[in-house]
């Protein structure tokens, strides 16, 4: 089974900078998955913000995060980052890894199977 941890969360300033790290725990490598990262605030359903093709590498955003995250992966250590840059006060939120095979809908929360247990990151103005 693949089990996810995310570090790297914390508060901020708006403009600021942080990169989220996604291991995975135990289970099998990445090979043939998809990885994304989603966010959610209180009162708000979960969000899609970036996902990673493990094989090809492919990497999709929501347009919110588009030109100021990015997302990507280290091989030989099986972790997948997400570089978040100017940081906006409604970025606010638990952010979590996910994990499927890949196939379906990748930005749609309800197709992944896998997850982390979420790290709060907080953007103050």
């Amino acid at each position: 089974q693949v089990r996810l941890v995310e570090s790297g969360g914390g508060s901020v300033r708006a403009g600021g900078s942080l990169t989220l790290v996604c291991a995975a725990a135990s289970g099998r490598a990445f090979n043939s998955y998809v990885v994304a990262w989603f966010r959610q605030a209180p009162g708000k359903e979960r969000e899609f913000v970036a996902a990673i093709d493990w094989s090809g590498g492919e990497t999709y955003y929501a347009d919110s995060v588009k030109g100021r995250f990015t997302i990507s992966r280290d091989n030989g250590k099986n972790l997948v980052y997400l570089e978040m840059n100017g940081l906006k006060p409604e970025d606010t939120a638990v952010y979590y890894c996910a994990a499927k095979e890949m196939g379906g809908d990748y930005i749609y929360y309800g197709t992944y199977v896998y997850w982390g247990q979420g790290t709060q990151v907080t953007v103050s103005s």
